[in-house]
């Protein structure tokens, strides 16, 4: 059953802008188009920019929207360098909601078609509004110029697993086989309708092997919210994507610089990070002899027992996971990185479809760390299993990995038993206990149930029903404002507690990742040199999710000269090394050649900040956003919580209280422990003051009435919700 249609023109795209948002409500099974305004483009820039003034003036204002009102939306947006198939990495959307995590905006960005698919069907941003009474997939058709809300029922045996419902609706979609590369589709798995943890798979059809597959919006819940609104799948079938569907202001310019990059990538990236051929996969092997791989629920930052040596994670092992062959998997059209890897042929384990012979899409450096070292696992089989399953039923892997890890910690304490988790020894290195929890959330049942609400839920819970103690869970359980940690110690890196305490939707790396240049390089040496790292990056890299962007050509592959020696600002003497000043031009030079709106590297940071800050603001709007929400991370992520931690680097722990003038030979663990833990969370609340007002915001951390009216954004409305906190 046809539930709603809309046929409407279709239009050439200009400058890199559809210039028309497309708008679903589902309560009302209304289907229309708004235009995409100049202060638009001009304000907001695209992706999370465009989703994040879609919602303000959306969403109810006299109260605080919940993740599961019918108010919350999920918009979807590319922006107006995605879709480009001439520059590396211009294949992202930005999804954006109420997280049900955190109760404040969550933006997820995700590779696939999907999003570009869209801009060429003639829509910006998809904005989704209330929920169903039944299940429904949304059609997007970009070739006849139809919109349908269509009833799921009407389509006979649609799988609830992911990998299979996508398999599906290519085919029914397509008009022929040469037009599945011409259909995206957006889903999740059975387990987001039962936990916090829903990720979005976003799909590309690889002709080479027949098969269609998945990239992952994956943080803060936004397939839970999607479940919630009975959402079955989105289906985007597109008109056939050439080099000037983006209809670049100046083509020329812009094909120029794309090729320099590309170029620059084929020639380093061999000798730097292998990401054509290993992807994210080079990073365990670097972060265990570093000290800063999470393991076993980020106690240690290395093996225990191969630490300093080759991890069975190595570059090796992971060319020997991953099939194919050097960038032969590029998750958009024309990406020279092309890191996106997948493994063929593995053999199920257990589950539903044990015995079963799969594509594995991963693993990534997050699920291997999360769900590997984290739990103590050192087996790549079991992450591969993991993935697959993640992938299938809908599961975000940062959060499992996580989440598991805590619950692993809880159970090895006694917080946990077998009564309580229904009989598995949840253990340290006990995947495949760690699978059947997973397996019980897409069932609906179990220990899974209670795992599924997140770590900031079951500390609740483990308090109120098994008497832990609340201070201790506060100290271990790795999440802040709701979210799960990324994988990476941070025990050892002050400004990379700030890039996770300090940013917008949690403890999210794609904000600010300075462990590197904190810890390895040690170019962050003063509170100045972090504060004007921690204002710099998260405004940059936000620009990446503006425009339809990945980060790891700019991120991932760095020139020579740069990449061997430290780069000064010769005006300021800031280390710049990574910023990449070279890319960091391109990048301008590439929007200006796009969109006509010439642009140099501090018109990119303002663009930014605009956004950034409103975020800020909308947060507050939430009721949360202000210094108290930034404060109060897991003690784990600032120091040593137990004996075991401390006694796992006591060297560099005693040297650092020696330098503190602190005689510590009579001292004991506990009491060095205490010293330490004083120290570090001062530091801590120095580095927020100096960001705040790095940042031009107050020390309430509200932005003050005079950086909003530099932004140009002192609308009514937002003066009325920060002058309460100035």
């Amino acid at each position: 059953m046809i539930i709603a249609e809309k046929k409407y023109e279709i239009h050439e795209v200009q400058k890199g802008y559809a210039n028309r948002t497309l708008y679903i409500n589902l309560i009302k099974n209304e289907i229309s188009i708004k235009p995409v305004t100049d202060e638009m483009k001009e304000k907001f820039i695209g992706g999370k920019g465009f989703d994040l003034w879609l919602m303000w003036n959306s969403l109810p204002k006299d109260r605080i929207v919940k993740w599961d009102d019918p108010e919350n939306e999920i918009c979807i947006s590319s922006g107006p360098l995605g879709g480009n198939i001439f520059y590396p990495g211009s294949g992202k959307s930005i999804v954006t909601t109420i997280s049900p995590l955190t109760g404040i905006i969550v933006d997820s960005n995700v590779g696939g078609y999907f999003g570009p698919y869209l801009k060429f069907s003639g829509f910006d941003t998809l904005e989704i509004k209330g929920k169903s009474q039944e299940e429904v997939i949304i059609y997007i058709d970009g070739v006849e110029g139809i919109v349908r809300i269509e009833a799921a029922k009407r389509y006979d045996e649609l799988s609830e697993y992911s990998h299979e419902l996508t398999q599906q609706l290519t085919e029914k979609f397509a008009q022929d086989d040469s037009e599945k590369q011409r259909i995206s589709i957006v889903s999740t798995g059975p387990a987001a309708k039962n936990s916090r943890w829903g990720m979005l798979n976003f799909s590309w059809f690889v002709r080479g092997r027949n098969w269609a597959s998945s990239k992952q919006a994956g943080r803060g819940g936004i397939g839970t919210v999607f479940a919630d609104k009975k959402i079955k799948a989105i289906v985007c079938r597109s008109p056939k994507v050439t080099i000037k569907s983006n209809n670049p202001d100046d083509l020329d310019t812009a094909r120029e610089i794309g090729k320099a990059h590309s170029q620059e990538i084929m020639e380093l990236d061999p000798v730097q990070n292998e990401m054509r051929r290993v992807g994210t996969g080079h990073l365990p092997d670097i972060m265990n002899v570093t000290d800063l791989l999470p393991t076993e629920n980020f106690r240690f930052g290395m093996h225990k027992e191969i630490s300093g040596k080759d991890i069975p994670y190595n570059r090796e092992i992971m060319r020997g996971i991953y099939s194919g062959k050097e960038g032969a998997d590029g998750c958009w059209i024309g990406c020279t990185v092309s890191c996106s890897h997948y493994s063929e042929n593995y053999e199920v384990m257990t589950g539903p479809f044990k015995g079963q012979k799969v594509i594995v899409d991963g693993p990534e450096y997050e699920t291997i760390a999360g769900c590997g070292s984290n739990w103590g696992v050192w087996d790549p089989k079991w992450i591969l299993e993991v993935n697959f399953y993640c992938d299938t039923y809908g599961l975000d892997t940062i959060s499992i990995g996580t989440g598991i890890a805590f619950v692993m910690e809880c159970y090895e304490l006694g917080i946990l038993n077998k009564d309580i988790t229904g009989g598995l020894e949840l253990n340290f290195g006990n995947a495949e206990a760690a699978m059947e929890v997973i397996h019980q959330m897409a069932k609906g049942e179990g220990f899974g149930l209670i795992v599924g609400q997140g770590i900031k839920q079951m500390k609740k819970i483990f308090t109120e029903k098994y008497g832990a103690e609340p201070e201790f869970l506060q100290d271990i359980g790795m999440e802040h404002k709701g979210l799960e940690f990324s994988e990476y110690v941070t025990k050892e890196s002050l400004a990379q507690q700030g890039g996770y305490g300090f940013t917008n939707k949690g403890p999210q790396h794609d904000e600010a990742w300075l462990i590197f240049e904190d810890v390895i390089r040690n170019s962050l040496p003063t509170f100045e040199d972090k504060a004007k790292a921690l204002r710099w990056f998260p405004l940059w890299r936000t620009w990446f999710g503006l425009c339809g962007l990945c980060k790891l050509p700019w991120n991932d592959i760095q020139p020579k000269a740069q990449a061997d020696h430290p780069i000064k600002d010769p005006k300021t003497g800031e280390l710049v090394r990574a910023k990449v000043p070279d890319h960091v031009a391109w990048y301008a030079k590439y929007f200006s050649a796009v969109t006509g709106r010439k642009s140099t590297p501090n018109d990119i940071i303002k663009m930014s900040e605009v956004v950034y800050t409103f975020q800020r603001i909308f947060n507050i709007r939430q009721g949360k956003g202000l210094r108290e929400n930034d404060s109060n991370l897991p003690y784990r992520a600032m120091g040593p919580v137990l004996p075991l931690e401390y006694e796992s680097r006591a060297e560099r722990y005693d040297d650092q209280l020696k330098e503190l003038g602190y005689e510590i030979k009579s001292k004991s663990t506990e009491e060095k422990i205490k010293i330490l833990r004083k120290y570090r969370e001062e530091q801590y609340t120095k580095l927020q003051d100096a960001v705040y007002k790095e940042r031009g915001w107050n020390q309430k951390g509200c932005p003050t009435i005079e950086k909003v009216k530099e932004l140009g954004i002192d609308f009514p409305e937002i003066l009325n919700i920060i002058k309460q906190y100035q």
